[in-house]
C-alpha cells in the first residue's frame, strides 16, 4: 500500500523506536503481561545472581511488537549487565560475531534479534561459543592453515524471533530458556496505555483509553503508536484533551475500524469474498489479484484475521469464516473444513 500501516507489529522507522523506548519498562516489576512468562525470569534471574553466575541464554519467540527486545533489556538490567545488541541479517560473516562475542565483559548480555535469519555457518560457529565459553578461529588456509581458539568470558546470549519454526534444533537445544510471548488482551494494554499516556503527559477519559486498547490488535507496539497518533490530532483539534469521539475521530483519519483492521486488511477480506465466492483460495492467488507480497500477507494480514475469527486456513487454501463473510458482505462458503493442524485460534 502506498499509504503507512498504522496497525502494523514491525518496525515502522528509527524515529518511532526512539520514541518507544521513552515508554518500554526498564525493570521486570514495571512489565505488563506475560505474567508465566516474567515469573519465571524472576526465579532464573535470581537464582543466576545467588550464584554469581550468567543468566542461561535466552530464546523468546512471539508474533513482533509484543516486546521481545524490551524484554532482553529488562533481563539486563535485573542482572546488573551490559547488553551488546545485533541482528540475524546483520552477522554476515564468522569475523563478525567474534567481533561481537570477543568483547563482551563477565555477564553481558548479547542480544541477537531475527536470530532466525543466522547464516548457517555462522550458527554453526556460535555453538560452542554457548556451550563451552570458546570461538575457533582459523588462521589461514590449506596445508599450513591453523586454528586458534579463543576463550569467552561467561555471558548470556538472548535471541528473538518471530519465525520460531525456522531455528533450527542444534540451536533451538543449547538454550537453556525458551519462553513464547502471547498477545496481551484488552485489559493489559489498557494498563500499558495509561502508563504511556502518564509519560507522555496525555490527558484522557477511561473510555478513550480502552477504545485504543480495544483496537490494538493485541499488541503492545500498536497500543502506542495508536495512543501517540491520537495525542497528536487532540493537539491540534481539541486542546489536547482525549475524547472519545476524538479517537475515533483520529483513528478514522488513519483508516482503523473499530475492530482494529485497517485498509489492507478489509481489502484481503474483500477479494477472498468477492473474487474468491468466500474460498478456499490459494495464498499466492490473493496476494496476486492483491498485488501485495504473499509474505506480507501471511506474516502481517492473516494472524489477526485467525485471531479473530474471520478466515480459515484449509487444506485447500484461505477461506473465509461465516464472521468473515458476514463483515465483507458475501455469502459463507459453504463445506470448507478448517485444518486445525495448521494454526490456532484464539477466543
Amino acid at each position: 500500500m502506498s499509504t503507512q500501516r498504522w496497525i502494523a507489529a514491525d518496525r515502522t522507522s528509527p524515529e518511532e523506536e526512539r520514541a518507544n523506548w521513552s515508554l518500554r519498562p526498564t525493570r521486570l516489576s514495571e512489565y505488563v503481561g506475560q505474567r508465566e512468562v516474567v515469573e519465571r525470569l524472576t526465579i532464573a534471574i535470581r537464582a543466576a545472581r545467588e550464584r554469581k553466575e550468567a543468566l542461561e541464554h535466552v530464546l523468546l519467540h512471539g508474533p513482533p511488537g509484543l516486546g521481545k527486545t524490551t524484554l532482553a533489556h529488562v533481563i539486563a538490567a535485573e542482572m546488573g549487565s551490559a547488553v551488546h545488541t545485533t541482528s540475524g541479517p546483520a552477522i554476515a560473516k564468522a569475523s563478525d560475531l567474534v567481533g561481537a562475542l570477543t568483547k563482551l565483559k563477565a555477564g553481558d548480555v548479547l542480544f541477537i534479534d531475527e536470530i532466525h535469519r543466522l547464516p548457517v555457518a555462522v550458527e554453526e560457529f556460535l555453538y560452542p561459543a554457548m556451550e563451552d565459553g570458546r570461538v575457533d578461529v582459523t588462521l589461514d588456509s590449506g596445508l599450513h592453515g591453523r586454528t586458534v581458539t579463543l576463550r569467552l568470558k561467561p555471558f548470556t546470549l538472548i535471541g528473538a524471533t518471530t519465525r520460531a519454526g525456522l531455528i533450527s534444533a542444534p540451536l533451538r537445544s543449547r538454550f537453556g530458556l525458551a519462553h513464547h510471548l502471547r498477545y496481551y488482551p484488552a485489559e493489559e494494554l489498557l494498563q500499558i496505555l495509561r502508563r504511556s499516556a502518564s509519560l507522555l503527559g496525555v490527558e484522557s477519559e477511561p473510555k478513550s483509553m480502552e477504545t485504543i486498547a480495544s483496537r490494538s490488535r493485541g499488541t503492545p507496539r500498536i497500543a502506542n503508536r495508536l495512543l501517540r497518533r491520537v495525542r497528536d490530532y487532540a493537539q491540534v483539534r481539541t486542546k489536547g484533551k482525549v475524547l472519545p469521539r476524538v479517537v475515533d475521530e483520529a483513528l478514522a483519519l488513519e483508516g482503523v475500524d473499530t475492530l482494529g483492521l485497517d485498509e489492507l486488511d478489509r481489502a484481503y477480506l474483500r477479494i477472498v469474498g468477492t473474487t474468491y465466492r468466500g474460498g478456499p483460495a490459494g495464498l499466492e492467488a490473493i496476494a496476486a489479484t492483491m498485488g501485495e507480497d504473499s509474505g506480507t500477507l501471511e506474516d502481517v494480514v492473516e494472524p489477526f484475521l485467525l485471531q479473530i475469527g474471520f478466515l480459515s486456513r484449509t487444506r485447500r487454501g484461505r477461506a473465509l469464516t461465516e464472521a468473515g463473510a458476514k463483515f465483507a458482505g458475501v455469502a459463507a462458503p459453504e463445506g470448507i473444513e478448517v485444518d486445525s493442524g495448521l494454526f490456532v485460534t484464539e477466543a
